[in-house]
């Protein structure tokens, strides 16, 4: 059920895309790792990708909360065409958000529209930042644009004739985010040892050998990029809940048609349908109510959305925390619901259970998350205890003197 908020004439197409055209494909793309491009392009033209992006640029007009719903309408059916989604609509948000125009003009309305397929390499950057890895790219200043150098292990909707957007380090200066397409010279595509899932995303290993960029496709130079990222960042982590909340839907679903022959004995799971379903509701409610305040609708005329404001980093990442947990504990019940019948490879309920893993894997991974809202309240209290350790160091010099 999506939100009230959420235009219907904007869902209903493309939800009756979903059910006519990608849930006939599901078990091709799962099993044999068939990549859902004509339905993408559909997707495209029903704005199902630029929903977040300005009529002016390619886009639908609408929002964050919209993308998200358009996220979970595929992920009912598909949460490897859900993600491929979230990598589509990433790209157009980093592209909406950059300051310099000419690479914007040039990528952002094929990108919306679903013309030019785009994958979003920015894993290791995001990991780097929080202090779990180091940038595997380089980049050399060379004039106005760069030379870059490396490799990035797992970027996925890549591909020869598609857009590829990720970020380097210049060393000594910064970092410079940037898109590069695909059949740029010494740029080379490596396919990757066999996943558990999510085969049909063309999740490639890409490699940079000498790759020059012209300052037309820089997305932020070094002195840009510590804004620039900060002003990505809450819909990079958002828009990834509708993955979550399109897979959870599924495992509801799963109980539900389980519960027609076996409620007698299912009633003895944890997990219940119903207690999962509450649980998904106060999510969608508060995932579509930070999507608005974070990303608002696009303003007639302007780049940037009329309705945006600042939102608490942590809520973010407390969000996407909540997602990958209920996916998980969702997946789960439902293989549990199924019973023997979950065990087949054909069943729904164990491909929705490695979809989940993907969700809590993905980053921002699960301990990715932990990790960095620990570092946020810990910096956030830190304050509030310098203040009572200098009280109590106040009424122990009080006390000295008295005694």
């Amino acid at each position: 059920m999506t939100s009230p908020s959420i235009p219907q004439d904007y869902v209903s197409p493309i939800a009756a895309l979903v059910k006519a055209e990608l849930a006939p494909q599901v078990q091709a793309i799962d099993r044999e790792g068939a990549y859902p491009a004509a339905f993408l392009r559909k997707l495209g033209a029903l704005g199902g990708l630029g929903a977040a992006i300005p009529a002016q640029h390619g886009g639908a007009g609408l929002g964050l909360a919209e993308q998200i719903e358009v996220m979970a309408q595929v992920g009912r059916e598909c949460g490897s065409t859900a993600f491929l989604v979230w990598c589509q609509a990433a790209c157009g948000w980093y592209l909406l958000r950059t300051p310099n125009d000419a690479v914007r003009e040039r990528y952002l309305p094929p990108v919306a529209q679903g013309a030019l397929m785009a994958g979003s390499g920015m894993s290791n950057t995001m990991k780097h930042l929080a202090g779990i890895e180091k940038m595997h790219v380089k980049a050399v200043r060379d004039g106005n644009g760069y030379v870059l150098n490396g490799s990035l292990p797992w970027v996925s909707n890549v591909g020869e004739d598609h857009l590829l957007i990720a970020a380097a380090e210049v060393p000594g200066t910064g970092y410079v985010m940037f898109a590069v397409e695909g059949g740029t010279a010494g740029l080379e595509f490596k396919a990757c040892p066999e996943f558990a899932g999510l085969e049909g995303t063309r999740t490639l290993n890409v490699r940079f050998h000498d790759v020059r960029l012209a300052a037309a496709d820089v997305l932020a130079h070094p002195d840009q990029f510590p804004d620039y990222i900060q002003r990505i960042k809450a819909g990079f982590v958002l828009l990834q809940t509708g993955m979550g909340i399109g897979i959870t839907d599924a495992c509801l679903k799963i109980i539900q048609e389980s519960n027609l022959m076996s409620a007698h004995v299912n009633a003895f799971l944890d997990d219940q349908g119903a207690d999962l379903a509450d649980e998904l509701a106060a999510l969608k409610g508060a995932v579509h109510t930070l999507a608005r305040q974070a990303g608002g609708r696009p303003a007639e005329g302007g780049d940037a959305p009329a309705t945006a404001a600042p939102v608490a980093p942590v809520q973010v990442l407390k969000l996407r925390l909540r997602t990958s947990e209920l996916a998980l504990k969702a997946a789960n019940s439902a293989v549990l619901h199924a019973g023997a019948k979950g065990y087949l490879m054909r069943h729904p309920a164990q491909r929705r259970l490695r979809e989940a893993v993907f969700v809590a894997i993905v980053t921002p991974a699960l301990k990715h998350l932990r990790k960095e809202i620990h570092r946020l309240e810990r910096l956030a209290a830190e304050p509030a205890l310098a203040v009572e350790q200098a009280f109590a160091a106040e009424a122990a010099s009080v006390r000295a003197e008295m005694a």
